[in-house]
């Protein structure tokens, strides 16, 4: 079996997408870039993640046509390669449908700077328009979107992000959803006061160190 490595981190990471809360029942999906073989290992379409085996993980290429297993890949196949084509540093995206970030989406609000760890994403988390799911419309707005961001929010749909790897996108969408909680709670109150450009340029400088390095 070919990309067994990816394959398992697509079940992997597609489990904990419902045990973070992050998703429910079939939806989302995750996929990993393996830009060597010029393969794109990506969930199978609607098959329960407690269910899924790497053998049902669909090899596709950048184009997206199958090149392996025998599952219908994910009909968000599209969002994926769309991304994976304008970002060349990017070998891992999680798509999710967690409750606040969607929130977020539906009064088609972007994340402001309100808070330090936005800069998982960047100086923000841009909004993409709406755009059915499914489509390459969809995919087309997203990735014009996201621009070097590591997240975007889809309107009234969800969240996608990016990674160099498939942990460190599911990373960046756990924190997109702490940080649009918090941004929720907050506009419940008041209004939160944001860091400046330069404030988010230190953070995002401290983040280039961050870690236990090599």
């Amino acid at each position: 079996m070919r990309m067994e490595k990816e394959r398992n981190d697509v079940v992997a990471f597609g489990n904990k997408l419902i045990s973070a809360g992050l998703t429910t029942g079939t939806g989302g999906n995750v996929s990993v870039f393996n830009r060597k073989q010029g393969l794109v290992a990506v969930s199978p379409s609607a098959l329960d993640y407690a269910d899924t085996r790497p053998q049902d993980v669909v090899l596709v290429s950048p184009e997206g046509e199958v090149v392996e297993g025998t599952r219908k890949p994910s009909s968000e196949t599209p969002l994926h390669l769309a991304h994976y084509r304008v970002r060349p540093d990017v070998c891992g995206i999680a798509h999710t449908h967690s409750v606040f970030a969607t929130t977020i989406a539906t009064l088609r609000w972007e994340i402001p700077p309100m808070h330090y760890l936005v800069a998982f994403s960047g100086k923000k988390v841009p909004l993409a328009p709406y755009a059915t799911h499914g489509t390459e419309e969809l995919a087309r707005v997203t990735s014009e979107a996201i621009g070097d961001s590591n997240a975007v929010l889809m309107a009234n749909h969800g969240l996608i992000a990016l990674g160099v790897d498939l942990a460190a996108a599911f990373a960046t969408a756990e924190i997109v959803e702490l940080m649009a909680q918090i941004y929720y709670q907050a506009k419940s109150i008041g209004e939160p006061v944001n860091l400046t450009d330069a404030e988010m340029d230190d953070v995002l400088a401290g983040f280039a160190d961050y870690g236990q390095g090599k």
